[in-house]
């Protein structure tokens, strides 16, 4: 094992705050850290590439990687009525979006795969 292992995660509130105490040391017998900052499709690029020993990246991103990354078993964020959204001006019919670009936070994003669930027919 390396002596400081990669550790990649997002600057969003909720990961900082989940990845201080590692970060900062104060993780007793906890192997030492160096934090990388990224947009959640950046580590999940990054992660296509094992450029790094611990990441987050998205459910969707680890469907493709499952063979390369093991899940911790604690530290997933999916929930009910906390994102991802559609967005269009009021009066818009779905119809009328399928001619029009939508977009997206990045390819291997969980957001993606649920938007082409909802609506293949979407132009990303």
């Amino acid at each position: 094992m390396a002596d400081v292992l990669d550790l990649g995660f997002s600057p969003c509130p909720n990961d900082t705050f989940i990845f201080h105490a590692l970060v900062h040391g104060l993780v007793p017998n906890a192997p030492r850290v160096r934090a990388r900052l990224e947009d959640v499709e950046t580590l999940n690029q990054l992660a296509r590439k094992a450029v790094l020993e611990l990441t987050k990246i998205s459910y969707h991103a680890f469907g493709h990687l499952r063979r390369d990354y093991l899940l911790l078993r604690s530290g997933g964020a999916l929930g009910r009525g906390c994102g991802p959204l559609l967005v269009s001006r009021p009066g818009t019919d779905l119809e009328e979006l399928y001619a029009k670009p939508v977009a997206i936070p990045g390819e291997l994003t969980t957001a993606n795969l649920l938007l082409r669930l909802f609506e293949p027919r979407l132009e990303r």
